[in-house]
Parts: C-alpha cells; structure tokens; sequence
C-alpha cells in the first residue's frame, strides 16, 4: 500500500521497486523486497492456481502488491521491456 493514503499502488515502475535482487540470496535471481522470496516461486503458485489470497495467507509477510509486483516482472520480461534496469540489484 501506498504510505500516504492507503490506496494500492498501481504504477508498474513503483511496483518494480519491490523487485530485488542480491547475489547471497537464491543464486541471484529476482526475490520480493531483500526477503527469501523468490518472484518464480510466487509465480508458479500463481501457475499451479493457488490465488493471491491463497498465498498471502500461506506467507504473512507477503503484501498484495508484492504479487502484483511479480505479475507485472513477468510480464514485463515476457514483452522484451529490459526489468533489471528498474529493479535494485545489489
């Protein structure tokens, strides 16, 4: 949620900002805000039919737009829209 009025975010660039990756962490691939969540984890979840809410029980610490900002990784990757240069690497 956005801190200032509560509203989701839906600008897919702050929605990137979510997207981490770190080279200790997963071998580097892309992970959900610094923490040991990889985003190809949430996405086959996605893919094997859990819902957003399925997994936001099942990992309390996850946010909605966290999936929100996996989907829009994906996709943005899928289009051929260079990600990496959106997200913060470490």
């Amino acid at each position: 949620m956005d801190a200032t009025d509560g509203r989701p975010l839906t600008d897919e660039d702050e929605l990137l900002k979510r997207i981490t990756v770190r080279s200790d962490i997963f071998g580097g691939k892309p992970i959900i805000r610094d923490m040991r969540f990889a985003v190809e984890h949430v996405l086959g979840q996605l893919a094997a039919g859990d819902t957003v809410e399925d997994i936001l029980d099942q990992y309390e610490l996850l946010e909605p737009e966290d999936i929100q900002a996996c989907l829009v990784f994906a996709y943005r990757s899928i289009v051929g829209t260079c990600v990496y240069d959106r997200i913060l690497v470490h």
